[in-house]
């Protein structure tokens, strides 16, 4: 696999025939993915991929907490579609809700025992189904040259 030159300027020109294939195939192919993983964490845990995003953010911080526009950029979310989120996973007990002590109007996200719970008995099915689903698709090379496309991707966005 050829890797992509970082100073290479994109050409103007319309993507041909196969690489529309290609375009589309890996957009399908990761949209039904994760519609089958979210299906499955929501049915095995009653956690939906959002709640599961959160807990996960939130049992990897220090102390378990975080403060909400934190949390937002860690999982690539808008602070009002967070906002919402969270007060759904408040009223479920998942996490705590508090005002910044040094910051009025920011808030402090914890992580609460049954939140904690809830993360550690969805993550066995999730991670298995992810084997399943995509790992064992794979081949070692195959998901060595994914890793590679999925770092690529990463460093050109970034770049962007």
């Amino acid at each position: 696999m050829t890797k992509a030159n970082p100073m290479h300027r994109p050409s103007r020109r319309s993507p041909t025939a196969d690489e529309l294939r290609t375009w589309r195939t890996f957009i399908e192919t990761a949209d039904e993915l994760r519609s089958i993983l979210s299906a499955r964490l929501q049915s095995e845990s009653g956690l939906s991929s959002g709640d599961y995003a959160v807990l996960l953010a939130l049992t990897e911080a220090d102390d378990q907490h975080m403060r909400s526009s934190e949390l937002a950029v860690r999982i690539g979310w808008e602070r009002s579609r967070l906002s919402h989120h969270l007060g759904r996973m408040e009223r479920r007990e998942l996490i705590l809700r508090s005002e910044c002590a040094t910051d009025n109007r920011g808030a402090e996200i914890t992580l609460t025992p049954v939140g904690a719970e809830a993360f550690r008995q969805a993550s066995a099915p999730h991670l298995h189904a992810i084997r399943e689903l995509f790992i064992d698709a794979l081949t070692p090379d195959q998901l060595a040259g994914a890793r590679e496309i999925a770092d690529a991707l990463h460093a050109h966005l970034a770049g962007i």
